[in-house]
C-alpha cells in the first residue's frame, strides 16, 4: 500500500485531502508545517508528499529544499492558492514533481496523484478505510503520540534561574517556554525541541554565547535567536547584531520591552488562528499608542485566514470577534473590508460578537446588514 504524507497548516486541507486518499486505499499521515514534515521524513518512508506553499515555522519551498539538498527524491505535489509565475518557477527549480491549485476538486487532486505514482494507483472500488488514522504531529506545545519534536514557543538560556522564572511570569499563559542554565542543556534541549524563539544571555560563566548561538543555530536553523543583555554605556546592540543575533532583549524585563518582543515575533500568529471554518480574533494588550498596528496586522491576518477557508471549498467563514478590541472608528471599517473579500472569494461572512460589538455595527447605515450572532454554535445554525 502507498504511503502518503500531506503538509498544510490548515488542519481542514489535511482532513479533505486524507480523506480522499483514504478512499482511495492510501495510507496517509499528516503534518501542520515544513519543520513537522521534514521529521515525518526520518521517522518512515513515503511514496507522495502533498505540500503546501504557505506555511509558519517552515514554508513549502523551504521544506522542498532541504528534502532535496537531504538526497531525499521523494516525488512531491504542491498545493498552492498561488498562480503567480515566480512562485512555480521557484518551486520548478526545486524539484517539485507537479503542482495543483486550491481550491481543488476530487478529480484533479485523484488524476495528479495517478499521474505520480502510476501503477501504485488502487484499481477502481479498491480503498479500504483505515481502522484508526495515523497522528498529526500538533505544535500547539503538547507531546505529541509516536515520534516528531514538539514544538515550544520560547528557549531560555542563562545561567540565573530568575530570569526564566520572571520571564514566564511576563509571557502570556497560553505560550510553551523552556529554559537552561548551562550550554550543554541548551544544545539537548535543542536536538529533542523545534523552538520559534531563543533567547541567549550574554554573559554565561565559561561560555561564548555568539558560538554558542551559532551552534543552536545548525539544529534550529529555522528559530529567531535574540541576545539577552543589561542596559550599559557600550553599544550592546550593534555588538550583538555585528556577532549573528537578529535582535536584542534587555534585563530586567519591563512591560514595554516584552509587549514589543510579542508584537514583533508572535502576534502575527497568535492573534487570528484558523479551526476549519472558523477564524478566532485575539484582543490587544499593548500601549494605547500602538493600536493602530493592531487593526492593521488584523486587516493582513485576516485576508490570509479567508483565503484559508476558501482554499479548504467552505461556503461560509465565520468570524469570532468575541475577544477582539473594538474601536468605534477602526473596527467598522475592518469588518467592511472584511466583508469586502468573503463576497469576492464566493464565502458567505457571518460574525460572532458581544452585543457591544452589535450595537456598533448597527449604529452605521454600512454595517447594519452585516450577520451577527452570540455564540459559533448560532452562527452555524444558520448555515
Amino acid at each position: 500500500m502507498a504511503r502518503i504524507l500531506t503538509v498544510d497548516d490548515s488542519r481542514a486541507v489535511r482532513s479533505i485531502v486524507t480523506r480522499q486518499m483514504t478512499e482511495l486505499g492510501f495510507e496517509c499521515h499528516e503534518a501542520e508545517d515544513g519543520e513537522l514534515g521534514l521529521a515525518r521524513l526520518e521517522e518512515c518512508t513515503y511514496d507522495l508528499v502533498m505540500l503546501d506553499v504557505t506555511m509558519p515555522v517552515l514554508d513549502g519551498p523551504g521544506m522542498l529544499a532541504r528534502m532535496r539538498q537531504g538526497g531525499n527524491q521523494t516525488p512531491v505535489i504542491m498545493l498552492t492558492s498561488e498562480s503567480r509565475k515566480m512562485v512555480m518557477v521557484e518551486v520548478i527549480k526545486l524539484g517539485v514533481n507537479d503542482y495543483i491549485l486550491k481550491p481543488f476538486k476530487h478529480e484533479e487532486l485523484r488524476a495528479k496523484v495517478q499521474k505520480i505514482l502510476g501503477g501504485s494507483m488502487p484499481a477502481p472500488g479498491a480503498g479500504m478505510p483505515l481502522a484508526a488514522p495515523p497522528p498529526v504531529i500538533q505544535a500547539n506545545g503538547e507531546k505529541p503520540t509516536g515520534a516528531g519534536r514538539q514544538i515550544v514557543d520560547v528557549l531560555v538560556v542563562d545561567d540565573m534561574e530568575n530570569v526564566h522564572n520572571k520571564l514566564r511570569t511576563m509571557l502570556p499563559p497560553h505560550m510553551t517556554m523552556l529554559g537552561s542554565v548551562s550550554a550543554q542543556s541548551a544544545l539537548v534541549l535543542c536536538r529533542e525541541k523545534v523552538f520559534r524563539v531563543a533567547l541567549i544571555d550574554t554573559d554565561i560563566p565559561d561560555v561564548n554565547s555568539a558560538t554558542l548561538m551559532n551552534q543552536l543555530r545548525v539544529i534550529q536553523p529555522n528559530a529567531v535567536f535574540l541576545a539577552l543583555a543589561l542596559r550599559s554605556a557600550n553599544d550592546v546592540e550593534k555588538t550583538v547584531r555585528e556577532q549573528g543575533f537578529t535582535d536584542l532583549l534587555f534585563k530586567p524585563f519591563d512591560k514595554d520591552s516584552m509587549d514589543e518582543f510579542l508584537a514583533r515575533h508572535f502576534d502575527a500568529r497568535e492573534l487570528v488562528t484558523v479551526e476549519d471554518d472558523v477564524v478566532k480574533v485575539g484582543d490587544y494588550s499593548g500601549r494605547e499608542d500602538r493600536i493602530d498596528r493592531y487593526f492593521t496586522k488584523l486587516n493582513v491576518l485576516l485576508g490570509s485566514a479567508l483565503e484559508k477557508i476558501a482554499a479548504a471549498c467552505y461556503d461560509d467563514a465565520i468570524v469570532d470577534m468575541s475577544l477582539m478590541t473594538i474601536q468605534p472608528d477602526k473596527t467598522p471599517r475592518l469588518l467592511l473590508e472584511v466583508d469586502k473579500r468573503t463576497r469576492g472569494m464566493g464565502l458567505t461572512l457571518r460574525l460572532v460578537g458581544t452585543p457591544e460589538v452589535k450595537s456598533l455595527l448597527s449604529a452605521f447605515a454600512d454595517t447594519q446588514s452585516l450577520s451577527i450572532f452570540g455564540t459559533v454554535a448560532e452562527a452555524r445554525a444558520h448555515g
